[in-house]
C-alpha cells in the first residue's frame, strides 16, 4: 500500500537501478564497439552462438534460460542467425519433429574474430576495479540471486 506522505528514495540510491543501468550501459558500449569494428552481429546473437558452442545439444528453451530471453525472442534471434548463415538446422535423428541447431563455420569464425573485441570491452568496463572488488561484487550478486530464488 502506498502512503501519500512517505518519503520515496531516489532511483540513483536503489541498488537494482544501479545494477540495471550498469548492465544496459555496458551492453550499449559493447554493441557500439562491434558495430564500429564492422560486425553486424548483436550482443544477443553473440550470446546465443556462444551458448550453442559451449552446449551443442541444448534445447531452445534452455538457450532462453541461459541468455535470459523469452522463447519468442530466442526464436527470432535463431531465425536471424540461420538466415545470416551463422547457424544451421539439422534434423534430429531420434525425433523427426525436432531440429538441432549447429554453429556454422561462419558462426565459429565470427565468434573467434569478435573474441578480441569482447575481451577489450570487458577490460575497459572493469578498468580500475581490483580482483577482490570483483569477487565481492560477484558474491553479492550471487546472494541476491539466491535470495530471490528461495521463494520459487
Amino acid at each position: 500500500m502506498f502512503v501519500q506522505n512517505a518519503t520515496m528514495e531516489q532511483l540513483n540510491n536503489v541498488i537494482f537501478y544501479t545494477i540495471d543501468k550498469s548492465i544496459r550501459t555496458y551492453r550499449q558500449y559493447a554493441q557500439r564497439q562491434l558495430k564500429d569494428a564492422g560486425y553486424s552481429i548483436t550482443i544477443d546473437q553473440w550470446l546465443v552462438i556462444k551458448t550453442l558452442l559451449e552446449n551443442p545439444d541444448i534445447t531452445q528453451q534452455e538457450i532462453g534460460e541461459m541468455v535470459f530471453k523469452d522463447n519468442a525472442s530466442v526464436t527470432r534471434i535463431i531465425e536471424l542467425l540461420v538466415n545470416a548463415k551463422y547457424l544451421k538446422r539439422k534434423s534430429n535423428s531420434e525425433d523427426r519433429r525436432r531440429t538441432n541447431l549447429e554453429v556454422t563455420e561462419k558462426g565459429k569464425e565470427t565468434i573467434a574474430d569478435v573474441h578480441t573485441i569482447v575481451l577489450k570491452n570487458r577490460s575497459v568496463a572493469l578498468d580500475g576495479i581490483s580482483k577482490s572488488e570483483l569477487e565481492t561484487v560477484k558474491k553479492v550478486l550471487m546472494r541476491i540471486t539466491k535470495n530471490c530464488q528461495e521463494d520459487e
